[in-house]
């Protein structure tokens, strides 16, 4: 392993390349989970997964499984999946389930029948007075508790009892999604895969606009995907821009953008085509509706930044009606917002007013060629009204996930694969497009100790 060297977020805008051991090594592999994983913050579900006391999930990361519970006092626990007489998981949790769920007064171990409650103590030990005492001692026989916070409707957990509080891990890309109120949002569907690739490789497909040009072919007849990306601390966004800085508006970096041509017109081509081709996510049927009736109530003509004004007026004017309330949201924060976040280390969200499109992936078990995938969609619903979901695994079809998720599954496997020839030269990231990717690998190598990105000499 290389020497890690640091880099700053202002040399990213270079031209860089980085080392690829951190998606092929094995001995890379298993070092993340003794340098990387217990040391960070990691989003382990939402907190829609467990809305009444007991209820619970589990959450696994390598060899570890977590149990994340509502306990009776409405607080939320951590603790490490494991009884602590002889080891045995409380809860059998195979990474093949893509973790387990329930509601539960007491765990019990199915060895031996030691109990817990809620709260992680211990409520029964079988011929306790065998110990001579020494259970006496609570610490011995209570479950073994970690950190627990939430932001944004997510529940988030960390193996390290000295980490820094959640709220500082996350800035500034905290601050700047609030407004979205994702806490407000509800699974409308949530699915997984278990790929062909590493972790890495899988969530870095996601982390740039760059590749539609390449992959999402459909689409470059509706508009322009040039992007910019930037770092924010450990953390970065990117977002759509302008070549011609006249059609610039406060919303042409998100996915709710006007298209080439008659604004009236291909505004509505490219938002059906986003909403149907990505699963029916990425927007929302209001959006794709609103936008429908723009030719009919604008004349021609009509500018870009006045179509989208009223567009998305039109949009919450109609979700109002239905029992939809918008959150507020300025324009310069809409801005700064841009298209996509990248959460170190795993976590993508794609954020609209009233929807999200979020994946993460993990690593399955300690082989570098495979991960654990996730997408799932999120949307402001009428009180009431919000779908029941469940985690639901598919095959990484078109069928199953829709048009674009299937033509980004169809690099993945192939980028892992082709990392490994000795025809590869090393990476060639885009300085502007795609510093979301090395600033990912910048902050993985200050946890991993090697990886830095290094500028390439002319």
């Amino acid at each position: 392993m290389d020497k890690h060297v640091e880099i700053t977020p202002e040399e990213l805008s270079e031209p860089v390349t980085y080392p690829v051991e951190a998606f092929l090594c094995p001995d890379y592999a298993r070092a993340e989970h003794e340098r990387l994983w217990p040391r960070i913050w990691q989003m382990a579900g939402r907190l829609e997964d467990i809305p009444k006391p007991g209820d619970f999930f589990t959450y696994n990361i390598g060899d570890e499984s977590i149990i994340v519970v509502r306990a009776d006092d409405d607080t939320l626990r951590a603790f490490y999946n494991v009884c602590p007489h002889r080891g045995r998981q409380l809860v059998n949790s195979p990474d093949a389930t893509n973790g387990t769920w329930g509601n539960a007064k007491v765990f019990v171990c199915g060895f031996h029948g030691w109990s817990f409650n809620r709260k992680g103590e211990n409520t029964h030990v079988l011929d306790k007075d065998d110990w001579k005492g020494l259970l006496d001692d609570r610490s011995r026989t209570c479950l073994t508790e970690l950190k627990v916070d939430t932001w944004g409707g997510y529940v988030y957990i960390n193996m390290d009892p000295d980490c820094e509080p959640l709220r500082e891990f996350l800035e500034p890309a905290a601050s700047i999604l609030d407004p979205f109120q994702l806490e407000k949002m509800r699974y409308k569907w949530r699915q997984w895969a278990i790929y062909p690739c590493n972790w890495k490789t899988a969530i870095e497909a996601f982390m740039e606009p760059y590749h539609v040009a390449g992959t999402h072919t459909q689409l470059l007849k509706y508009g322009q995907f040039y992007s910019y990306s930037k770092p924010y601390g450990k953390h970065s966004v990117s977002g759509f821009d302008e070549r011609d800085k006249s059609q610039k508006t406060s919303q042409s970096g998100s996915v709710a953008r006007a298209g080439l041509g008659d604004p009236r017109v291909s505004t509505y081509e490219l938002a059906r085509e986003n909403y149907e081709t990505l699963n029916h996510s990425g927007s929302t049927a209001t959006l794709v509706n609103a936008a429908k009736r723009l030719k009919d109530e604008l004349p021609e003509g009509t500018p870009v930044k006045e179509v989208m004004a009223h567009w998305l007026k039109s949009a919450r004017e109609d979700d109002a009606r239905r029992g939809v309330t918008w959150p507020e949201i300025t324009p310069e924060q809409q801005v700064r917002a841009g298209l996509a976040w990248s959460l170190f280390p795993n976590q993508t969200i794609l954020q609209g007013a009233t929807f999200a499109l979020a994946y993460r992936t993990r690593p399955y078990g300690a082989d570098p060629n495979q991960c654990i995938f996730e997408a799932y969609a999120l949307e402001r619903f009428p009180e009431g009204e919000e779908p029941e979901t469940e985690w639901v695994q598919a095959e990484p079809t078109e069928e199953h996930w829709g048009m674009v998720l299937a033509q980004d599954f169809s690099n993945m496997e192939w980028v892992q694969r082709g990392m490994k020839s000795r025809g590869f030269r090393g990476t060639l990231p885009n300085p502007h497009q795609e510093q979301k990717i090395t600033n990912f690998h910048r902050v993985l190598a200050s946890y991993m100790g090697t990886g830095s990105p290094r500028k390439i000499e002319y």
